[in-house]
């Protein structure tokens, strides 16, 4: 038996507890793993607290995120004792995820943890901090350099945000983040920002093309926020786009686009090929101080989850939740 944080549906609303389950119940996969750490995503928050139906099928553990050690495999890759992360592949939301003592997953889902992170700072990461990386790996390749100008983070007192800033500032970049939570500028600095922008700038429809201000931009935010982005990027720049905060809508024209040859790049964390898993990680282990960690991850038990969930929901959360889920 092991403790898991279990979404049912025996009516119209979901019920979320902790719950002992038998190992017998853990759903098909080719690696069990001993999950030490998890986190609390915005996703994970949404599905806990019924705000969108994330969820595809009952019960479900919530979770997009783990980092654990394995303890059965019959996987090619992977034996007992080896150290693994696991990001995305719709855990969480189709197959039981990282709010558990125990997993049992597919094994191409896996990445080994790198030496440079203990499980703790690997969830502290998490999808957001990988999602960062993936963000910044975008942006270089597309050919977007620190002489080009300032790169804008929006949501930048989020966890994808807050590792973005990190990680461009440690490749060079300037980088203005743009907020609605002006009591945190002295962290977002911390983080490596130059400037901040207050989010009501760009929280509202703009012109479909503004002045010129950005090499680039991280986007978590969508809607108005991204389309100000776009018509405020500057000739031949571009946008990696990687959420939805704000809104799914795009409201915005083909003006930067075709006028000043804007490029807007979509960052899909879920499904992402494991190459560009290894070098996200790659980035991260090398390029993110592990003490920057401490500033952005707050460490909660998993039967804190629920509460924390309502507050994420609220968008009353700096940085990340780390999930000790044997506590």
């Amino acid at each position: 038996m092991f403790t898991a944080l279990l979404i049912d549906k025996a009516d119209a609303n979901p019920k979320v507890a902790l719950t002992e389950v038998n190992e017998a119940d853990l759903p098909e996969g080719n690696v069990r793993i001993d999950v030490a750490y998890s986190t609390l995503n915005y996703k994970d928050a949404l599905a806990i607290t019924g705000a969108s139906p994330i969820i595809r099928s009952f019960p479900m553990v919530p979770g997009i995120d783990l980092a654990g050690v394995v303890a059965e495999s019959t996987h090619p890759d992977w034996s007992a004792g080896d150290s693994v992360v696991l990001n995305g592949w719709g855990v969480g939301e189709g197959h039981w995820g990282g709010l558990a003592q125990r997993a049992r997953v597919d094994g191409d889902w896996l990445v080994p943890l790198p030496a440079e992170f203990s499980a703790r700072q690997a969830m502290a990461i998490g999808t957001a901090g990988y999602t960062a990386a993936l963000c910044v790996d975008a942006l270089q390749r597309q050919g977007i350099a620190p002489d080009q100008g300032e790169i804008l983070v929006t949501g930048a007192t989020g966890g994808v945000g807050s590792i973005a800033i990190a990680l461009l500032a440690k490749a060079g970049f300037t980088v203005a983040a743009a907020t609605g939570k002006s009591s945190e500028t002295g962290y977002l600095r911390d983080l490596g920002a130059s400037s901040v922008v207050d989010r009501a700038d760009l929280a509202e429809r703009g012109k479909p093309l503004q002045r010129e201000r950005w090499a680039g931009g991280v986007d978590t935010v969508g809607s108005h926020t991204l389309a100000n982005v776009c018509a405020q990027i500057r000739y031949g720049g571009a946008i990696a786009a990687c959420g939805l905060a704000q809104g799914m809508d795009f409201p915005a024209t083909v003006a930067p686009f075709i006028l000043r040859g804007v490029t807007l790049l979509g960052i899909d964390s879920v499904r992402a090929a494991t190459p560009r898993r290894l070098e996200a990680w790659t980035r991260l282990a090398r390029d993110l101080d592990p003490a920057a960690l401490d500033s952005i991850a707050t460490e909660i038990s998993l039967g804190d989850t629920i509460a924390a969930a309502d507050r994420l929901v609220d968008g009353a959360v700096r940085g990340r939740f780390v999930v000790d889920v044997n506590r």
